[in-house]
């Protein structure tokens, strides 16, 4: 039986990366949660994980401290015994959803990547015979065309007052 744990919070440090034995990678991130309000407002700390394809790529790069993000996954807690002898509890989220949320806090992250479907129009293809090839070709122009004032349509039907139940 599984769980799914869904928060925001605030990345507390940059995005590790690493590569198991098989290959296989595994992005480590800490996200604090803040739960409660007012006197009673307390931080709960997530150790966030991702496998696999979904771990490499840029996404560590967008991963710095002070980012907003999204996370959902599967919560599980462990028991560690700490430097000082002591027992300490973890949280950790093996996620299946991370998502940035609202801007960038850090202006040494990279800008984002440019997307090709909309930056530029794409190149027109030429069907003109090879006669008019030459040709001055009319400018476009694409700006917004004011709309005409059409006066109300008329509505005929019986306008019913009364409530229908």
């Amino acid at each position: 039986m599984s769980n799914v744990f869904s928060c925001t919070g605030t990345v507390g440090r940059d995005a590790e990366v690493r590569y198991l034995p098989s290959g296989q990678a595994v992005l480590n991130v800490s996200v604090a949660n803040n739960v409660g309000f007012g006197d009673r407002q307390q931080t709960v700390w997530l150790r966030v994980v991702l496998w696999g394809k979904r771990a490499e790529g840029s996404l560590k790069d967008y991963l710095k401290k002070g980012q907003q993000v999204f996370v959902s996954g599967e919560l599980t807690m462990s028991e560690y015994k700490a430097n000082d002898g002591t027992m300490k509890t973890s949280l950790e989220l093996n996620a299946t959803i991370l998502d940035l949320v609202g801007k960038r806090n850090d202006a040494s992250a990279p800008a984002p990547m440019p997307s090709n479907s909309y930056n530029a129009p794409a190149p027109a293809a030429n069907y003109a015979p090879s006669s008019y090839q030459n040709a001055p070709q009319p400018a476009q122009h694409y700006a917004p065309q004011p709309m005409a004032n059409k006066p109300a349509e008329s509505f005929n039907a019986p306008y019913d007052d009364d409530i229908p139940f």
